[in-house]
């Protein structure tokens, strides 16, 4: 990978977006390799639960890259949507327990990835946002399906019209995140809760992550490819 690194230790996989010059902002790259490695992962049956990180103290992901949004038209930027959306749902499909360890921003992008996990801790430096609408534009990868689903509508709404941006502790009041630990912890933190997760039956672990998701499968497919046609 270029953008990415990826490590495995007892069963468990990190998963780094490793762009820390960028804030690891995702750009095309980013969400492709993204999609090669949940796709690995999926297939490797010594892999049983995925942490997903950022490189360096300053951010998780900070965003998409603007400068390729700058340049894009309206039917690129729909393709973009689109194709940042399927790398997501994959990793929130995944049969394997996905926790994101939030370090630093997590903001735009960056924010309906680690939605798009099935857990998020946070480090107590973290900061959260979806800043789309100040850029004239919406969130594309899920952001308005998915912050409801977890923090309710009201909230939500107030996050994504205003584009402010919360610490790790309003995030965890409003539930957005599972915990908030100190930064030199966060990592830690992530692999003991996912210890506790693979200490018990894989089958039923599997089949628990698959009777949530189907809960919502299908509404939410819907609702995301109506996202990608009005922000995208």
């Amino acid at each position: 990978y270029t953008t990415l690194q990826l490590t495995t230790q007892d069963a468990i996989a990190t998963v780094t977006v490793n762009r820390p010059d960028k804030l690891n902002a995702l750009n095309g790259m980013v969400i492709d390799e993204l999609g090669q490695a949940i796709a690995a992962l999926e297939r490797d049956p010594a892999v049983r639960g995925v942490i997903l990180t950022g490189a360096g103290p300053k951010a998780f992901v900070a965003g998409a890259d603007i400068s390729e949004l700058a340049s894009q038209s309206p039917l690129e930027g729909k393709a973009r949507s689109l194709a940042g959306q399927a790398v997501f749902r994959r990793f929130e499909a995944l049969r394997k327990p996905v926790i994101a360890a939030v370090n630093g921003f997590c903001l735009g992008g960056g924010c309906e990835l680690a939605m798009a996990c099935h857990l998020r801790i946070a480090s107590d430096t973290a900061r959260f946002g979806q800043p789309e609408v100040k850029l004239g534009i919406g969130p594309g990868y899920g952001g308005t399906v998915r912050l409801p689903r977890l923090v309710g509508r009201g909230r939500a709404l107030e996050l994504l019209l205003t584009g402010e941006m919360i610490d790790a502790a309003e995030a965890w009041r409003i539930g957005l995140v599972n915990r908030v630990v100190p930064a030199d912890r966060l990592l830690p933190e992530a692999t003991a809760l996912l210890g506790k997760m693979l200490a018990t039956g894989p089958l039923a672990v599997a089949a628990v992550l698959e009777a949530v998701d189907a809960g919502f499968e299908m509404p939410q497919a819907e609702a995301l490819l109506l996202e990608a046609n009005h922000f995208g």
